[in-house]
């Protein structure tokens, strides 16, 4: 075979149709149907703005906050929405996969992948709401996308190692919701890392080297204000500072060997 069978045409027109058969289904039968890919994040936006900016004052110190929270959520809601389709997609398709024979990562590649149109669109809605706030536009907008891109590929690794478990070990998917629970507290999303380095240096530096904290404060770097503190200019010794990409391409790794070698059984245990 010329072309490796990962890229070849059969398996790209499968995931193409899986995606966008996920994305029409996710909002079939709501009055509002894919607005709700806009209000959802807007609405946990303006909720977490008026709490913490209004009533408790953070992030008055921050350049452009509102756009930074909006920035923060935004990546969050796609981390979440990625995660928890991924993992829970190989159920969801178990009829497919007893019916038809192909390779089994396209399933949760093309769940993950509707949640990839939603940042898109969402994005637009964040540099619409920069602009309006005053945001200067820079190239520096262009080095968004490879930390998008790098938590895409966290949230599959995760997606790939925990899907392939959940398939026999349904609690996954309850223990996952608890984490991510426990994670949005703990990654610098509605406040500012500066409010835990006041405290702690040594704890806003075990923030900044979760790969989320890392993308999110890179993302907000380089599309809002350079003055967001990132991994690479809080933590002074740069092999340290390149420990969230490693954990990135291991969790990548691990994922993808998890599931290769468990998916061989999806077809009876799902």
């Amino acid at each position: 075979m010329s072309i490796p069978r990962v890229l070849n045409r059969k398996n790209r027109i499968l995931l193409s149709e899986l995606t966008k058969t996920d994305f029409k289904l996710r909002y079939q039968g709501s009055v509002l149907g894919y607005l709700w890919a806009l209000l959802r994040p807007l609405m946990m936006f303006a909720i977490l703005y008026l709490v913490f900016s209004k009533l408790l004052k953070i992030g008055n110190d921050i350049p452009h906050y509102p756009v930074y929270l909006l920035c923060g959520t935004t990546m969050w809601s796609f981390f979440t929405e990625c995660t928890m389709q991924g993992i829970q997609s190989i159920i969801i398709r178990g009829d497919l996969l007893r019916k038809i024979s192909f390779p089994k990562y396209i399933v949760v590649v093309s769940s993950t992948l509707t949640a990839v149109i939603n940042l898109l669109i969402n994005l637009v809605v964040v540099v619409v709401f920069a602009l309006i706030n005053g945001v200067t536009p820079s190239w520096h907008w262009l080095l968004v996308l490879p930390f998008v891109f790098e938590l895409y590929l966290l949230s599959l690794g995760i997606a790939f190692l925990l899907g392939s478990i959940n398939v026999k070990f349904r609690d996954i998917t309850s223990i996952w919701e608890v984490i991510v629970q426990a994670l949005f507290y703990a990654v610098p999303v509605i406040y500012p890392i500066t409010m835990v380095a006041n405290t702690s240096t040594l704890a806003a530096k075990v923030i900044l080297l979760n790969p989320i904290a890392q993308a999110i404060q890179d993302i907000r770097y380089n599309l809002i204000t350079t003055e967001t503190v990132t991994t690479w200019n809080f933590v002074q010794n740069q092999l340290i500072a390149i420990i969230p990409i490693l954990l990135v391409a291991a969790l990548l790794i691990i994922g993808a060997f998890t599931f290769r070698k468990k998916s061989k059984f999806f077809a009876e245990e799902v």
